[in-house]
C-alpha cells in the first residue's frame, strides 16, 4: 500500500520565550523609574499641625528639611526632650549652619537663591527650640522658610 505513515499527534508546541527578556527588562526599567527612594529615616515623632491654607512646593529637590520633635519610641535613649534631626542624625542648633552650607554646596550656583528650608516640626514641640532654629537660619541668610503641615478641613468640613 502506501509507504507514508500518518504522523502521530505531536502534542502542544513549546512556548516561544524569545520575547521574555525584553518584557523582564521593560518591567525592571519601569519599576526603577517609578520607585521613589526615601531620603531620610525619621527618628523623631512628627505629628504635623493642621492648616486650612496650604501651598504645595514645586521643586522638592530645592528643599532642605529640618525635623524637630521628641525622639520616637525606637530612640528613647536620647531622652524625651525635643531634638533636631538633620538628614539621618540628631543634631544641635549650632550644626544647622554647617548643614545649610553643605546643602548649598551640593547645588548649582544659579539654584542657590531658590533653596527653601522646610521645617517639619511636631505640633507639641517647644517654641523655644523653633525660635533657636529660626535664629540660626537668619545667621546663615536662609530666609526662605516653609512650615510643613497636614492639610486640614476648611470650616469644619472634610
Amino acid at each position: 500500500m502506501s509507504k507514508f505513515k500518518k504522523k502521530k499527534d505531536g502534542g502542544v508546541p513549546a512556548v516561544n520565550t524569545a520575547a521574555l527578556p525584553d518584557i523582564v527588562f521593560m518591567l525592571l526599567f519601569f519599576f526603577m523609574v517609578a520607585t521613589v527612594m526615601r531620603q531620610n529615616t525619621l527618628m523623631i515623632e512628627n505629628n504635623l499641625p493642621f492648616a486650612d491654607q496650604v501651598e504645595k512646593l514645586d521643586k522638592k529637590d530645592l528643599v532642605m528639611y529640618i525635623y524637630a520633635g521628641k525622639p520616637s519610641t525606637n530612640y528613647k535613649q536620647y531622652g524625651t526632650e525635643a531634638k533636631i534631626q538633620l538628614n539621618d542624625k540628631f543634631a544641635d542648633v549650632k550644626e544647622i549652619a554647617a548643614f545649610i552650607a553643605a546643602e548649598r554646596a551640593s547645588k548649582r550656583e544659579e539654584l542657590i537663591p531658590f533653596l527653601t528650608t522646610a521645617l517639619k516640626v511636631d505640633k507639641g514641640a517647644n517654641m523655644g527650640l523653633i525660635s533657636d532654629i529660626k535664629q540660626e537660619l537668619r545667621k546663615v541668610n536662609a530666609l526662605k522658610i516653609n512650615y510643613t503641615t497636614k492639610k486640614g478641613s476648611v470650616f469644619g468640613r472634610d
